[in-house]
């Protein structure tokens, strides 16, 4: 008799961090799905959990091993269930995570992404845990495969690594020094995405506007924003993140006159106070900074700007605080990453003196989060009665009565949901467009009661494609929120 081939395996990758870790996330995925694993499906237990770490965020490990134990009585019932701890917590803890955890297979670090369905063999068919940790990057990873989450919105790697040595930031130690692809490369994945039904991408590094340092081109970014420009059929494209010392001005040019190019700039504060960051080694000041968005402005004025910001850095003052308010208020950003200040070891700042005490750092990250909530409320509230284009984003639809909500984003990157009523329009799809009427804006999204038009794409044939999933009242029910995200990754690549 005929012997039933055995099902694949299956597999589950759980992210954790920025913008670059869910991307290294889908070529984790891609590579699995090359090896012949499968997605496993809803709440099914998979036969491969896959944990893409960050060693950035408070609290990463604990986190991490909070989340390993939970698996340790699933897999003690199913032994050939296999556990990998990537990223860059795995980069850092390379030598204690199989010891606090020995139920783990394998682990692998950030410059050995290419790796992993070869160390699952290997840990399967030796019986041991596998470590590999590579110090420097030897394959770029945009060459390897990948399973993107999105069919018309995609994360394209500029470069990897940093030069930068900013003393709160573990990032350089764990991702190496920057790595820059030529620019031929990264307009040919462009114009692959394109071809499959994508319409944004966002371009991806460390420190984007240092791009070209590796082939000593200062304006290679710039050049690389307008060669966007040229790609038939790219509708949107956003950068992140850009590091303030090296902004400049041709940037600015670029993003102007490139039209496709979209008024939006995330650019990392982390302190107003001048002493601060001298102290962050941040290499510019409050006034670059501040000249940096003013000519912004002036050039695109309806850009929205994003930040990020410390609270409590060892020997924050008050007087530190006040200033940092200051930026926030004259900046206007339209909303901003928060942090309480806590230590990395292996960074200098984790060994500073004029630890903030816990209370006072509360109540300093309290009076932030307001002053920064009240700037992005005046800022959305300048939106209403405006008419913005969307992207309609990827979501299960809320319905209300005869109307059905669903969510997009502007140009500018806010969030807008809006009302569609049933069957008034044809039926959008994510990566559909529609066009609207701001009516409300809160600090966080805006809100349209009115939809002017649709306009159905091809990024939304796309995604019908890719899903096969009914459309019923204008969506594409019980899909999860990827690509455009109604919610941001936990940080922006740290800058």
């Amino acid at each position: 008799m005929p012997t039933t081939p055995a099902a694949p395996r299956t597999y589950q990758v759980r992210t954790y961090g920025c913008q670059m870790n869910v991307h290294d996330s889908e070529r984790l995925s891609g590579l699995l799905e090359d090896a012949g694993y499968t997605a496993a499906p809803g709440d099914e237990q998979a036969d491969v959990v896959v944990f893409n770490t960050c060693a950035v965020r408070e609290n990463a490990d604990n986190k991490l091993y909070g989340n390993l134990s939970h698996l340790a009585p699933v897999k003690a019932k199913n032994p050939a269930m296999q556990i990998a701890v990537g990223g860059c917590l795995a980069q850092k803890d390379r030598a204690t995570i199989t010891e606090r955890a020995p139920y783990v297979d394998v682990v692998f670090g950030t410059h050995n992404i290419g790796s992993l369905p070869a160390l699952l063999d290997r840990a399967r068919s030796q019986q041991e845990a596998q470590v590999e940790i590579l110090e420097s990057l030897e394959v770029f990873p945009s060459t390897l495969p990948t399973k993107r989450d999105s069919a018309y919105a995609a994360w394209v790697s500029v470069s990897v690594g940093c030069n930068n040595t900013c003393t709160f930031c573990i990032v350089p130690a764990l991702r190496g020094k920057e790595k820059d692809r030529r620019p031929g490369d990264v307009l040919a994945e462009i114009q692959a995405l394109v071809a499959e039904g994508v319409s944004e991408v966002t371009l991806l590094g460390q420190n984007v506007n240092a791009y070209g340092v590796e082939f000593g081109d200062r304006q290679a970014f710039s050049k690389l924003l307008r060669s966007c420009g040229s790609i038939e059929g790219l509708d949107r494209v956003r950068f992140t993140s850009p590091h303030p010392a090296e902004f400049t001005d041709d940037v600015i040019e670029a993003m102007a006159e490139t039209p496709n190019v979209m008024p939006q700039l995330h650019m990392p504060l982390q302190s107003g106070s001048d002493r601060l960051l001298r102290m962050m080694r941040r290499s510019y000041r409050r006034d670059k900074y501040l000249g940096i968005i003013e000519r912004v402005r002036a050039a695109i004025p309806e850009a929205a700007i994003t930040t990020d910001i410390i609270v409590g850095f060892p020997g924050e003052t008050e007087e530190d605080h006040l200033a940092t308010m200051d930026v926030v208020r004259e900046a206007r950003f339209a909303g901003a990453f928060t942090f309480q200040y806590s230590k990395r070891p292996g960074t200098p700042a984790a060994t500073m003196p004029g630890e903030v005490p816990a209370d006072v750092l509360r109540d300093r990250y309290d009076r932030l989060v307001t002053v920064v909530n009240d700037v992005a409320w005046t800022e959305s509230k300048a939106l209403v009665g405006r008419t913005v284009e969307l992207m309609v984003s990827e979501g299960e639809g809320r319905k209300d009565a005869a109307t059905l909500r669903l969510s997009g984003r502007g140009p500018d990157n806010r969030l807008v949901h809006f009302s569609v009523p049933d069957a008034s329009l044809e039926p959008v799809r994510p990566g559909d467009v529609a066009t609207v009427e701001i009516t409300y804006a809160a600090p966080h999204h805006l809100v349209a009661d009115r939809v002017l038009a649709t306009r159905r794409t091809r990024s939304g044939d796309a995604w019908e494609r890719r899903t096969s999933a009914p459309v019923v009242a204008g969506v594409g029910l019980g899909m999860p929120t990827v690509g455009v995200p109604a919610r941001l990754p936990e940080a922006p690549a740290c800058t």
